[in-house]
């Protein structure tokens, strides 16, 4: 039974591993799996990766930063919500199976919260899951407190990229994830620096992610990619968003015209857009530690703030009295920072 007492949510099963819990829940619409990290008594962060991810491939390398995940846990408890299907161990889904739309899915998120009881959230998406969530943050304003998206998507796909998902998608259905798929999401998420070439090998987190798609269900991703190609213009939406909203992007990312565009159309008083230089899409995992700082200072506007176990801490780059100060300046962290201005003090 959800938290509210209807009955339209049921968590079947629980699994407890390395201090998190995953749960699986029947939504309105659909199952769909959630772990849940951290002090359920803090408030929520509740993240949503890009297709074919799920947050131990989208987020781990964020959340292994130990100062990031200090941040982050100090202030937060995470709730990892996966695409269906996407989650380690998950069952094939039925191809004919109609795909959820880009609106069952946002509102799978509000039926997540009334299943945990959940009020106003922190919401962290990477591209698809940016989207999904910005659409969420649209139609359920009163429930997000503020958005931190990478690499986000937030118009209706181009007939190029239409019809390059369609090759996807038809290769995802005929032959799996086979290695043209794999080599386009990997295009998609990281830059040509980390992808490697003939003359340097691929990096240790492409290596990873490459191996962590072998492990995708091909019917469960291309039911996603499909929700993401019917996807529509959220242009005049976000002029109705209420909250503030920090947006990161790869330099070098498929999606940095997005990203630019959402900018220009959110109010500028509330937005902020970093651009992390020589990276790709997937900051969160290629260069998460770029996030720290203006994460730091976008929760600040919110009474968030860094634990104080850091502040001795040569280590974190969340520590300015223990570090040379022109270590903190935009360049030497390979982003380019364009102001954050905040509302007053929102309560959480």
């Amino acid at each position: 039974e959800a938290a509210d007492g209807s009955s339209v949510i049921t968590c079947h099963t629980e699994v407890n591993y390395f201090s998190c819990w995953e749960h699986h829940i029947q939504t309105n619409h659909g199952s769909v799996s959630v772990a849940v990290y951290g002090d359920h008594d803090k408030p929520a962060l509740v993240t949503y990766p890009d297709v074919a991810l799920n947050h131990m491939s989208c987020f781990q390398g964020l959340l292994f930063c130990p100062e990031a995940a200090s941040l982050l846990l100090h202030n937060f408890c995470i709730y990892h919500i996966s695409p269906p299907g996407h989650e380690l161990g998950a069952a094939p889904i039925s191809p004919k199976r109609p795909a959820p739309s880009v609106d069952d899915l946002a509102d799978q998120v509000a039926d997540v919260l009334d299943f945990f009881g959940l009020g106003s959230v922190m919401c962290l998406g990477a591209t698809a899951g940016a989207y999904i969530l910005t659409l969420f943050a649209a139609k359920y304003r009163e429930r997000v407190l503020g958005l931190v998206l990478v690499s986000p998507l937030c118009r209706a796909p181009t007939w190029t990229e239409w019809l390059y998902s369609k090759v996807e998608s038809n290769l995802l259905y005929y032959y799996g994830m086979c290695g043209l798929v794999k080599e386009s999401l990997l295009q998609r998420f990281f830059s040509k620096e980390v992808r490697g070439c003939s003359e340097s090998p691929e990096s240790d987190i492409v290596q990873a992610c490459r191996s962590l798609l072998d492990q995708r269900q091909s019917m469960n991703v291309w039911q996603f990619v499909q929700t993401m190609n019917g996807r529509y213009d959220l242009t005049e939406e976000l002029k109705q968003l209420q909250c503030r909203t920090l947006i990161f992007v790869g330099e070098n990312s498929q999606f940095h015209a997005e990203a630019v565009h959402m900018t220009a159309k959110l109010d500028r008083r509330y937005c902020a857009l970093v651009e992390v230089q020589a990276c790709g899409s997937l900051v969160t995992e290629e260069q998460p530690h770029a996030m720290l700082i203006p994460m730091e200072y976008f929760f600040m506007g919110y009474g968030l703030y860094k634990p104080s176990q850091l502040d001795c801490s040569p280590r974190s780059p969340l520590s300015p009295s223990c570090i040379s100060p022109e270590l903190l300046s935009p360049e030497s962290m390979g982003v380019k920072l364009k102001p954050i201005k905040t509302r007053a003090r929102l309560q959480v």
